[in-house]
């Protein structure tokens, strides 16, 4: 067993009532009905792992590695039991004791190496054709050949020429020097980065339209979540630490630091100060703290703390298009964020509600996409057949591990319906 005394998995194991609240929420026991893939059953095998009567094998690592990390039963649970946490941790002594698959490996390397990333990307780009093809749909990309981490025909993000931080100056000053309110820095997000190329265009538009000046730091690494829900907990410390320092370098100039993606805001708002807290590193848990003050999910800061809906009220574009909004895990559940985006894309289309907006799409983390992928399909079928069944133009998310998932399901089902990030149909209501 890992020698993280701190954390106690007996602990939240016996504090589970086994009242089954969590179990009709569960991503993983909607697809996969067994009562060891369910919360209690998690915690419950946790607890007894602990106790030296269940033995870490290949068994116990493949039941740990099918949770989805949704947060539902966290949610529902009286006890508010951190069930995602303590897999996250466990998956930490999984790592530990079976190592972590190759790829796994030089996904984070790169995540760790801006400079190496941005030439793999790069490459990437220019010989993309030979392994990928366009999707008809504009989604993104088609794999032709099987791989370990990708099945053939498997959808994938598009591929940028130049990224976003290497798209634009550090400081892009407001248009009306005389005039402007705010600074804000942007922590845009590997995805935003690298692939979904509007998501980072369209956040600068917004705050230029808002006369705000923007700060684009360049040396900010991944966040650390690919890792985290991994368990590669030494890469995880490693880039939390070198973007801790960072930060603190420029946070005393700024007002605020605005992140477009839901899992990048919950892991530093909430995950960094959870990791130093579990190892027991008050410091570096105290560092991360105080920044949260000033780190915010994009659309919440421009809704609370702009005049943004008023400017999209006077001057925006109405369109006919209805949009229907799908809350990401870690926006609704981690950080209770789902009425801004709302707000703000009511004032230039009709919104119609899905279903159940709060259900988990099924993206999982690297494991669940790559190893697991079955399980990420029949979890994001119901929410594809939901989204199609609004028969909205648009489903939007401030989350670009959802937009993977979403994309990919909605093309399975060959649905007309396409993902954009908020902050997308924002912009160009203002265009």
């Amino acid at each position: 067993m890992s020698k993280r005394e701190i954390f106690n998995f007996s602990e939240t194991s016996d504090a589970c009532i086994k009242c089954g609240k969590c179990i009709p929420v569960c991503t993983i026991h909607q697809v996969n009905g067994d009562e060891v893939t369910s919360p209690r059953g998690f915690i419950e095998l946790l607890g007894q792992y602990q106790k030296g009567n269940l033995p870490l094998d290949k068994e116990a690592k493949n039941i740990f590695e099918s949770c989805f990390l949704c947060t539902n039963c966290v949610d529902v649970c009286p006890n508010s039991l951190p069930t995602d946490m303590v897999i996250e941790e466990v998956r930490a002594d999984i790592a530990e004791k079976f190592g972590i698959s190759w790829f796994k490996r030089a996904f984070f390397f790169l995540l760790r190496n801006r400079k190496i990333m941005d030439f793999a990307m790069k490459f990437g780009y220019a010989f993309r054709t030979c392994a990928l093809s366009e999707d008809n749909k504009g989604r993104g990309l088609r794999a032709k050949f099987s791989l370990p981490m990708v099945k053939k025909g498997r959808l994938l993000p598009s591929m940028m020429k130049k990224s976003f931080l290497n798209s634009y100056p550090e400081l892009i000053p407001a248009k009306n020097e005389s005039q402007k309110t705010q600074k804000v820095a942007i922590f845009i997000g590997c995805l935003g980065n690298y692939n979904y190329e509007g998501i980072g265009k369209s956040l600068v538009e917004i705050l230029q339209k808002l006369n705000i000046d923007i700060f684009i730091p360049k040396k900010q690494l991944c966040c650390g979540a690919p890792a985290y829900f991994t368990g590669d907990m030494k890469s995880v410390e490693y880039m939390t630490k070198r973007n801790i320092e960072y930060f603190e370098s420029f946070f005393d100039e700024i007002d605020a630091m605005l992140i477009p993606e839901a899992t990048c805001s919950a892991m530093i708002k909430h995950d960094w100060e959870i990791f130093f807290k579990n190892r027991d590193m008050p410091e570096w848990e105290e560092r991360a703290k105080k920044l949260t003050k000033k780190i915010h999910m994009a659309t919440e800061w421009l809704a609370n703390s702009t005049k943004l809906g008023e400017l999209l009220q006077k001057e925006g574009k109405k369109f006919d298009e209805a949009v229907t909004y799908h809350d990401p895990c870690h926006a609704r559940k981690v950080q209770n964020i789902w009425k801004e985006p709302r707000n703000l894309l009511s004032k230039s289309y009709n919104m119609v509600e899905m279903s159940d907006p709060n259900r988990c799409c099924g993206f999982g983390g690297v494991t669940m996409q790559s190893e697991k992928f079955d399980l990420a399909k029949r979890a994001g079928a119901p929410k594809a057949a939901m989204i199609d069944e609004t028969k909205a133009t648009y489903v939007s998310a401030e989350c670009s591990a959802c937009r993977v998932q979403i994309s990919e399901a909605l093309n399975a089902k060959d649905s007309e319906v396409i993902f954009k990030n908020p902050l997308e149909l924002i912009a160009e209501a203002l265009r």
